[in-house]
């Protein structure tokens, strides 16, 4: 029996039983070096059954499963998200990597900036989503040690507050912005006083973006519910090894055996509604 091409195009966009079982992702901020590992990762490995990404302007894209959700346009940082539409998602990602120029396709994204942090967990909350993973960059070498292993600010604790049942804060050490000196004498100063930046011990330097990018990924499969905060020695070690060594130790996390936060439950919050 021959099939024609529309009953061959319809099977092919059919879900699997097991697609049906995934949950659905929004990403925001899948511009970067970062974003775009992160992005690679989680829909290469078939994570969610769909994925949306915010952007600011559509564009086409060619990946399966995977939709631009366009935002209302605003100047950065201003964005009013009582506006946004209602999506539905289970899992949202977030990072603050900014668009690299020279790349065409991340101009149309939309990236968020850190201190919009609560009112974008609010939305994604406001969502649906029982889990949020929060990628943020820092300094290398300038996080205090209290603040490597739990909550660092305000913002940080209103996303524990928000009536999700997992948060997963991922510290990642960022590489230091080269400076541009005009003047030979700050030219000078700025050599001579880089050699600090070789002083930051092994634990505290950068992490590629594709290891931070399968951390993720194995954190969302392998974490609990609860708050859980990877500090920057945690990704690093990670990142020492291959998969199955941060399987085990993102379960040694789970267990409480790698900061006070590993393992902390969530605060006390209402049940969310149901559709």
């Amino acid at each position: 029996m021959s099939l024609s091409p529309e009953h061959v195009l319809a099977g092919a966009q059919r879900p699997s039983a097991r697609t049906a079982d995934r949950p659905r992702l929004l990403i925001a901020g899948a511009t970067g070096v970062l974003g775009n590992a992160v992005v690679r990762r989680l829909v290469g490995m078939h994570r969610a059954r769909h994925t949306d990404v915010l952007a600011t302007m559509p564009m086409h894209q060619g990946m399966r499963h995977v939709d631009l959700h366009v935002v209302p346009l605003a100047e950065a940082g201003h964005d009013d998200f009582s506006r946004w539409p209602r999506l539905t998602a289970d899992i949202a990602v977030v990072m603050f990597d900014p668009p690299r120029m020279f790349y065409g396709r991340e101009k149309a994204l939309w990236t968020p900036r850190p201190d919009q942090l609560p009112a974008l967990g609010a939305w994604l909350a406001n969502c649906g989503i029982h889990t949020l993973a929060v990628v943020l960059p820092h300094a290398q070498g300038s996080l205090p040690e209290s603040l490597k292993s739990g909550l660092a600010n305000l913002d940080e604790h209103a996303l524990a507050a928000l009536p999700i049942d997992r948060l997963i804060l991922v510290r990642s050490a960022r590489k230091p912005a080269r400076a541009a000196h005009r003047h030979p004498l700050d030219r000078l100063a700025g050599w001579m006083l880089g050699v600090t930046r070789f002083m930051v011990p092994a634990s505290e330097q950068p992490v590629r973006a594709a290891r931070v990018a399968e951390l993720v990924d194995l954190a969302l499969h392998e974490l609990p519910r609860g708050s859980h905060v990877l500090a920057p020695a945690l990704v690093w070690q990670a990142a020492q090894g291959d998969s199955l060594h941060m399987r085990r130790l993102l379960r040694r996390h789970a267990a409480g055996g790698t900061g006070p936060q590993a393992g902390a439950p969530a605060p006390a919050t209402p049940a969310r509604p149901t559709a």
